[in-house]
């Protein structure tokens, strides 16, 4: 099992995303003629010991059949716990203690629900759906509860917002930066900073973002239209996005300088 986080999360959203819609088609949330429903107490049983009747776990309600993974879910195994339950929380905390180890994920963030969307798409793919659980997402019918639609489109937030974190970071792309005992610190631009590839390299200028305590160093294009100029307007400007008001320069470094050194 893996966790994802930063820009391997970010770069994940929009498969995540196309996830959730994938289920819809699968039928993910509808009911099923002759769907097995379980019980938590009758889920405990599948924990993959001697005598048990299997090895399954429940993710956001729906129960998986991952006797093929045993190495990583049998007792003794490194992800036991997670098996004969619900443990939806902790796919993405990490905490496998028993208080971690619970369905709970009412106050999990917009892409921590994204990432859980992404779990399930995993184990949808890699292991056999047998059923789903009574209790928090699905009622004794076999239907989505009012929480597990919750999920859904928290889940469906975290995608927009992960969404705009790329456009934003494709728009400014974040500084290359260094910093030497003798030399002092150093921030600069090239056509590949910050893990992104792009025709030009831009200035280094202070971001300022809402709510954030201090700006970072991002590159700025000085050629062009704003980058938020309606596409087929005739451009208003060819400095790129340089007057955008959110950004910043540093002191003592000239305006277009792809390079910004601060001796000490």
């Amino acid at each position: 099992m893996r966790r994802l986080g930063g820009r391997g999360l970010l770069l994940g959203l929009a498969a995540a995303a196309a996830a959730v819609v994938a289920a819809r088609w699968m039928g993910w949330w509808s009911g099923r003629a002759g769907l097995r429903l379980f019980v938590p107490e009758e889920l405990a049983r599948y924990r993959g010991g001697p005598g048990d009747p299997g090895l399954y776990l429940a993710l956001l309600g729906r129960v998986y059949d991952v006797s093929s993974g045993r190495r990583h879910y049998e007792p003794g195994a490194h992800y036991s716990g997670f098996a004969g339950r619900d443990a939806s929380r902790a796919f993405v905390t990490g905490d496998r203690s028993e208080a971690g180890l619970v369905d709970d994920v009412s106050d999990l963030s917009f892409s921590e629900a994204l990432a859980l969307q992404n779990w399930l798409a995993f184990y949808e793919k890699n292991y056999e759906f047998v059923g789903r659980v009574i209790g928090r997402f699905y009622g004794e019918d076999g239907l989505p509860t009012p929480e597990l639609m919750q999920v859904e489109a928290m889940a469906s937030r975290g995608a927009e917002v992960g969404r705009r974190a790329l456009q934003e970071k494709q728009k400014f792309p974040p500084c290359n930066a260094e910093w030497s005992s003798s030399r002092g610190s150093r921030l600069w631009c090239s056509p590949d900073s910050g893990g992104v590839s792009r025709d030009w390299a831009g200035v280094p200028r202070k971001l300022y973002k809402p709510g954030a305590k201090e700006p970072h160093c991002v590159c700025v294009r000085t050629t062009g239209p704003p980058s938020d100029q309606t596409s087929g307007l005739p451009a208003l400007t060819n400095r790129g996005d340089l007057d955008h008001p959110n950004l910043g320069e540093y002191p003592g470094c000239p305006p277009l300088a792809i390079t910004c050194p601060f001796p000490l």
